[in-house]
């Protein structure tokens, strides 16, 4: 595919307890069940943004650093986007461990030259798991030079700008959005169900 992929690993992850990114699903870290599927997508390059290069990042998978002060998922896509080299952005969430590379495929196919895609459950979007155009660094650069660091405030500005496009997802899509949050997330009745 010809875009670019950030890995967002930069939070905090102060519900969870330890390091999400190294938490075990199904037998592996997070951070390695992700970059498995970001490498099956063939983007042209891979990032994983934190606040520090993590110990565990792969040699071809080029770090990026949250420009502090770090506004989170807003900083990493922001500076991915400075340091891509192709006109789309595949930015997606460390911890949604059942989103499928079918999905992803299906993603890539709707984004058009300077348009990318933002799935959308019910009311809300999901900007983690969503394709940015190269179009979009100055909106990004915008919002982190203001007072409003919310990412569901800014893809609404993107798409008002018809730089982002609407995706409905299905009833039975919304299970690859499930994301692990706390330890409790991995025995919770819906995980389990998703399984």
């Amino acid at each position: 595919m010809n875009i670019s992929a950030v890995l967002l690993a930069g939070g905090e992850s102060r519900r969870m307890g330890k390091d999400k990114a190294t938490v075990l699903f199904r037998g592996k870290p997070l951070w390695q069940i992700q970059i498995d599927l970001l490498r099956k997508l063939e983007p042209a390059e891979i990032f994983v943004s934190a606040r520090t290069d993590p110990s565990w990042r792969p040699d071809d998978v080029q770090f990026v650093a949250d420009d502090p002060p770090s506004r989170g998922p807003l900083s990493g896509i922001a500076a991915s986007l400075a340091q891509m080299h192709t006109a789309h952005l595949l930015a997606f969430a460390i911890d949604m461990p059942f989103m499928s590379q079918t999905y992803l495929r299906y993603l890539y196919n709707q984004i058009e030259a300077t348009v990318g895609v933002l799935p959308k459950i019910d009311n809300r979007a999901e900007p983690l798991a969503a394709i940015y155009p190269r179009e979009a660094i100055v909106d990004f650069r915008s919002a982190l030079a203001g007072a409003d660091f919310s990412l569901q405030t800014l893809v609404c500005d993107l798409i008002e700008a018809g730089k982002l496009r609407e995706i409905p997802v299905t009833e039975q899509e919304k299970k690859l959005f499930l994301n692990v949050n706390e330890l409790s997330d991995l025995q919770s009745t819906e995980i389990r169900r998703a399984l």
